[in-house]
């Protein structure tokens, strides 16, 4: 396991600049004072592990993720109790996520101890940038990009490994008032083969110009079919989707050509606890919309990292909209919701074992 030096930043932000700033916390645009850094070379393997100032990286024109994008990242939050006490949410399963994004883009994998511990350190230093209550926390943004200066094509022989840290409120403005989704017809995400099963930013840059379409038609989010069919639902720019039927039951997509989301897996987990039956099965969008005419679809949700989880109000397409139940966020949304979040802030016990607690430093 890798040793971390500690560089505290000698000119950070004062506690009252900081207190002012959390007063109206959006999502990803302030930061903490301190980032995490770890090097790998072809020869060195990974080194030189710090916490040290945030500050700007210095690279070579010809640095390689400039040029063939070999890039990753993962997101996850750490959350205060009402105690005090700051935790963490499966970090673990970020950190295997991240390799298995690593060894998709011909990366190095990091082991797991050091993902953890690049975040652990950088937490306890950063401590105070965690929100207290109010559905705050703290944006956790651990990435890897190569930088090996060259232009032929093939992996690089650097790379550089980093966590930041941002303080957020809630991811979309309107808080807990249910979403409007736009069905992307015309551009698709992922297929059969590539990499949308890997948290690597091509796969967000690819979905830019349909969330922009999204927003045109006044929707918050884009909602992608598969690329070979343009039939089946897959899953949103950012999130994984769930529909709730009025007997009960949820659908799911199945995993393959989309992220396996870590809210995804916990809301299947607390489904099940819950004596909710779930499917991870092809949803056509056709059957979608009969089943939201005919009102067996009564709820869908979105769910992520960063949202949590989201009820979606209604469905926008070229051939109209679909309101979803009764366009309102439904029970189910809110109870899985109610549960995962309670576990999050300590506010419910957490039967399962996926909180991490950060130590005092």
């Amino acid at each position: 396991m890798l040793e971390f030096e500690i560089i505290q930043n000698a000119n950070p932000m004062t506690e009252a600049d900081r207190a002012l700033a959390f007063q109206n916390l959006g999502f990803g645009t302030l930061f903490s004072d301190h980032m995490a850094v770890i090097h790998w070379s072809a020869d060195k393997g990974w080194h030189s592990a710090q916490v040290t100032a945030r500050a700007p990286f210095s690279l070579d024109p010809a640095s390689s993720v400039l040029h063939y994008a070999q890039e990753i990242f993962e997101g996850m939050k750490a959350y205060r109790a009402a105690d005090g006490k700051v935790v963490l949410f499966r970090p673990d399963q970020n950190a295997k996520r991240f390799n298995a994004s690593a060894r998709r883009l011909a990366m190095p994998e990091l082991p797991e101890e050091d993902f953890l511990a690049a975040i652990e350190k950088l937490v306890a230093v950063d401590r105070k940038w965690v929100p207290e209550g109010n559905g705050g926390s703290l944006y956790l943004r651990p990435f890897m990009f190569a930088n090996e200066s060259f232009l032929g094509v093939r992996p690089s022989k650097e790379y550089i490994f980093c966590v930041i840290a941002s303080p957020v409120g809630p991811y979309f403005k309107g808080g807990a008032k249910p979403v409007k989704i736009w069905v992307s017809e015309d551009y698709t995400r992922a297929a059969v083969g590539g990499t949308g099963a890997a948290k690597c930013g091509g796969n967000y840059a690819a979905s830019l110009i349909a969330q922009a379409e999204a927003g045109k038609h006044g929707c918050d989010q884009v909602l992608f079919l598969d690329a070979a069919e343009r039939k089946w639902i897959e899953e949103l720019g950012g999130m994984n989707i769930f529909f709730v039927f009025n007997d009960g039951s949820m659908v799911t997509p199945p995993l393959g050509t989309i992220l396996p989301g870590i809210t995804r897996n916990s809301i299947l987990t607390l489904a099940k606890d819950n004596n909710i039956a779930v499917q991870e099965r092809p949803y056509a969008f056709d059957e979608l919309q009969a089943d939201a005419t005919s009102g067996r679809l009564v709820e869908a949700f979105a769910c992520g990292t960063a949202a949590v989880v989201a009820g979606i109000g209604e469905l926008k397409h070229r051939g109209g909209s679909l309101t979803i139940g009764t366009g309102e966020t439904g029970a189910v949304t809110t109870l899985l919701r109610d549960k995962l979040v309670g576990i999050q802030t300590q506010a419910l016990a957490d039967s399962h074992g996926w909180l991490h607690s950060i130590p005092v430093s």
